[in-house]
């Protein structure tokens, strides 16, 4: 379903929406640890619940601002300690796994039509040097893309979302934000912005309460709606 009217520029966010972390950050720690009969999934769990941990308090202040290569490796540390990787090549090299995340199968084409129609802005907590990396692995092809770096703090912090509001140049009720985290749509709602959930298998999906202005199961169904 979708109330979207009158956008004039797309923001996106990448980890989860348009690549596959959970995914990708399995396949890292299978790579570093082929012989470990410990649970892969249980792994990313430690990781991802580190990163977001210690985002939530660099975003409160209970924490100076690290950019997230310095949170993936805290990460990457925590689950060569939990598996027994000592190598320090092998901890760097999966380190760098949100780096090397593949794009769900709709992200790249979507992008692509969408961007015939619309300026595309991607908005990431990933660094500016992490997210250069991804978005070429994963073939993402922005007109704009914007590091959560560049405000010294995280999503769903507001002076996250103002980066891609500054660099629309428009008002926010004509800046639709689309993830696949019901917590960062409520951030860009926050500040004015539309919003467009899109439906991953993983992700943060609404809540009853949630009143986001598109529901979508993918990029094709979000292209076919704002493209006329």
């Amino acid at each position: 379903m979708t109330g979207i009217r009158d956008i004039d520029v797309i923001v996106f966010d990448v980890l989860g929406t348009l690549v596959d972390e959970p995914g990708g950050l399995a396949a890292a720690i299978r790579e570093a640890a082929p012989d470990t009969e410990a649970d892969a999934q249980a792994l990313v769990d430690l990781w991802l619940g580190h990163v977001e941990r210690e985002q939530a308090r660099i975003v409160k202040g209970e924490r100076e601002y690290a950019d997230s290569q310095l949170l993936d490796a805290e990460a990457a540390l925590a689950v060569a300690a939990r598996v027994g990787i000592e190598d320090p090549a092998t901890i760097a090299h999966l380190a760098k796994a949100e780096q090397r995340l593949a794009p769900w199968e709709d992200s790249v084409a979507g992008l692509e039509r969408l961007s015939w129609h619309f300026p595309v802005i991607g908005l990431s907590n990933a660094s500016r040097a992490a997210l250069l990396r991804l978005n070429a692995f994963a073939g993402l092809r922005w007109h704009q893309a914007l590091s959560a770096e560049s405000a010294a703090t995280y999503k769903p912090d507001p002076a996250v979302y103002r980066l891609a509001l500054d660099a629309a140049a428009c008002a926010p009720e004509r800046v639709l934000m689309v993830a696949a985290h019901a917590w960062d749509l409520r951030g860009a709602q926050a500040v004015g912005m539309r919003t467009a959930y899109i439906g991953r298998s993983v992700g943060d999906p609404p809540a009853p309460s949630d009143t986001f202005d598109g529901h979508f199961d993918g990029l094709e169904s979000l292209a076919a709606a704002l493209v006329t």
